[in-house]
């Protein structure tokens, strides 16, 4: 059972992103920005749409 990533290290590590932005723009910014895999796979597993701020990225990652 994994649990959702912290919600402030989550928007730590997309810091400096436009939005609205795509899943892959929201998974490279993470990457850029050294976060764990625990973050990276939580944003690769949500839905491949567009985000259009920090609110709707953190309710996607903690959506069952």
């Amino acid at each position: 059972m994994s649990s959702a990533p912290n919600p402030i290290d989550l928007q730590k590590h997309l810091s400096g992103v436009d939005y609205p932005a795509s899943k892959a723009d929201l998974v490279k910014a993470a990457r850029d920005h050294g976060a764990g895999d625990d973050i990276v796979k939580a944003l690769e597993n949500m839905p491949d749409r567009r985000y259009d701020g920090p609110n709707a990225v953190s309710q996607a990652v903690t959506k069952k």
